[in-house]
């Protein structure tokens, strides 16, 4: 007959040894993936999400200041709804750049907006880019972008056929749209 086995202080000793190595080995390895290209739109996604709502924005039209914007968020448009953001005026072809740090959720082409993007962004809000003449080259969903990056040009796509080319931009949250104004005009540039 043989006796159980007893587990020695050795072996119990052995065995935390090797879970403490597979446990240090498993966080390097997340660790080192984490830093990883290939994890750049999770990253960006983990660092907006946790981010405020922004307050301040820069105009996402090159060349444009704020203080040519005319409020227009909640005029009336037709009979059913309302202006769900602001038009910025330019002329054809002027670069519209991303105002936050955030993910291309959406590159569409179709209804309202015509070539349209939207971008998620901090506070989880969604930003708005419509009525473009045409995407930045090799624009695509789920990429990550920095204020700053190209999104597209100013057009008249979607329901701004026949009016002056501009960009329709629009601030969504969970309680809906927000005039995106009052930030495009607390935008201050950072000094170098």
């Amino acid at each position: 007959m043989h006796a159980p086995s007893a587990t020695t202080p050795a072996r119990r000793l052995r065995r935390a040894l090797l879970w403490l190595v597979a446990l240090a080995l498993l966080a390097w390895a997340a660790g080192w993936a984490w830093n990883q290209p290939f994890m750049q739109t999770p990253r960006m996604l983990w660092r907006v999400t946790r981010m405020p709502p922004a307050q301040a924005l820069p105009v996402p039209v090159e060349g444009v200041r704020a203080t040519r914007i005319a409020a227009t968020f909640g005029a009336p448009r037709g009979r059913d709804r309302t202006h769900a953001g602001v038009d910025i005026f330019a002329a054809r072809g002027t670069p519209v750049r991303s105002a936050t740090p955030g993910v291309i959720v959406s590159i569409r082409d179709g209804g309202l907006g015509g070539r349209q993007v939207w971008v998620l962004g901090p506070g989880r809000e969604r930003y708005y880019y419509a009525h473009l003449d045409d995407w930045a080259p090799g624009l695509r969903e789920g990429r990550s972008v920095l204020p700053g990056d190209l999104l597209g040009f100013i057009g008249t796509t979607g329901n701004a056929r026949g009016t002056p080319p501009h960009l329709h931009y629009g601030i969504y949250g969970a309680d809906g749209a927000r005039d995106p104004l009052p930030a495009l005009r607390a935008w201050r540039p950072p000094e170098h």
